[in-house]
């Protein structure tokens, strides 16, 4: 008798320890799951699912151990239980909630306290979260009519941020669900970013392709046979057609930039022969804008790492600017020296007119893409609207920056930074 209630404890434990075994192989499952497709094109929609998962079978209530076993840790079950779903939710790097069936706060991750502030256990999340969609979200979740579901979440204090908020049921009779936040921020900042790039490029070229449809249909009209008319219509459409081709070659700049890593090679870039070259190959446009370029060089080497061709690129159009909107000071200065500024070993290199300078309220947006001061003075010297951006883009990708100062009727002064090593 004795032998055979052995055999059958034995027999018990091994289908608790099988049970233990399935719930530790779905955990083990679901995580292979989430780094299968933590690279995948679709993460942000797969993940926050997939973690659900995971902590809901951390969290789910483990299936009663069957009838005649028994044993020293069997009361310790449920405390275990508790802290591995605690350990899960603590390690999920989104912010994380689980509340119960009264839509009470049970637990709140570490992120979750950082991103939306204190979160006391007991707390009401209709209470914290007051927005009409957060309300028909709870809603479905713990009146059943969803096992589980997903809207989008604007906060705007302190600043304005979007999430996108996943919840669902734990497990089956559990009476505890998981809301899960994911910051979809700088997803939304890049494609309005991309919306605005799209929208301004669009409309830079219409401008000029309306203009030389209308004067080709001219010239197929009444200015076919007027010799004079042709001429000039001829030129403005070389001009329009000059227009677009120096669009689509900063366009063409802007993308390879943004898709090209910088190979650091080591050669390091003499800045005195680049503002030279540079000096010199815009010596025709200074010279029909009237204007005469100063230089004032420090003695001593004046090299910095970087790319050769992106570096002239950043002087030449700062030059260029300076000598097509500051041309009524009559004279541009280009310096060059140790920085005195910067916190480690750097050069500064400023190019500085004197013309009719930039108001404060435009200064700090100049270097946005297609942000103009004056639009038609723009066109007029041939501007794109891209030549700063390109600027800020070739910086950053130095680890430099840019300085603007101007005063109105003054000039304006571009200074960059650029680290020695």
């Amino acid at each position: 008798m004795v032998e055979t209630s052995g055999q059958g404890r034995r027999a018990a434990s091994g289908v608790a320890e099988r049970l233990r075994r399935g719930r530790w192989l779905l955990l083990a499952g679901v995580a292979g799951v989430i780094a299968v497709y933590a690279f995948a094109d679709h993460a942000v929609y797969i993940l926050p699912p997939a973690l659900l998962l995971l902590v809901a079978a951390a969290l789910v209530p483990d299936r009663p151990a069957p009838v005649g076993v028994s044993g020293a840790g069997t009361a310790e079950v449920p405390e275990l239980r508790r802290l591995n779903g605690e350990y899960l939710a603590a390690a999920v790097p989104d912010p994380l909630i689980v509340f119960d069936r009264s839509a009470a706060i049970v637990y709140a991750n570490a992120a979750a306290a950082a991103t939306f502030g204190p979160l006391a256990q007991g707390l009401s999340l209709p209470l914290k979260f007051r927005a009409p969609e957060m309300q028909v979200l709870l809603d479905e979740i713990l009146s059943g009519a969803v096992a589980s579901a997903a809207i989008d979440l604007v906060e705007k204090l302190p600043v304005e941020s979007v999430y996108r908020v996943t919840a669902a049921a734990v497990g089956h009779d559990t009476g505890l669900f998981v809301l899960m936040f994911k910051d979809q921020s700088e997803a939304r900042r890049i494609d309005r970013m991309r919306a605005d790039f799209i929208a301004n490029a669009s409309h830079e070229m219409r401008t000029p392709l309306a203009s030389i449809a209308g004067f080709i249909e001219t010239l197929r009209g009444a200015a076919r046979d007027d010799p004079a008319a042709r001429a000039q219509f001829l030129e403005i459409m070389q001009n329009q057609t000059a227009r677009m081709s120096r669009l689509i070659d900063d366009l063409l700049s802007l993308s390879r930039l943004e898709m090209r890593p910088l190979r650091r090679s080591g050669a390091k870039v003499d800045l005195r022969e680049v503002l030279e070259s540079v000096i010199d190959s815009l010596a025709p446009l200074a010279r029909d804008n009237g204007i005469v370029v100063e230089r004032d060089f420090s003695a001593g080497r004046l090299e910095v790492p970087g790319d050769r061709d992106e570096l002239f690129q950043v002087f030449e159009n700062l030059l260029e600017n300076a000598c097509k909107y500051g041309r009524s000071g009559g004279r541009v200065v280009v310096t060059a020296a140790s920085g005195a500024e910067m916190p480690e070993p750097a050069i500064d290199v400023m190019v500085r007119d004197f013309g009719p300078g930039i108001a404060e309220e435009h200064i700090p947006r100049v270097t946005e893409r297609f942000y103009r001061i004056d639009a038609e003075a723009s066109r007029a010297q041939k501007g794109t609207g891209l030549g700063l951006a390109i600027v800020k883009h070739i910086l950053t990708r130095h680890n430099g920056r840019l300085s603007i100062r101007s005063e109105l009727g003054k000039g304006t002064a571009f200074t960059v930074h650029l680290p020695v090593n």
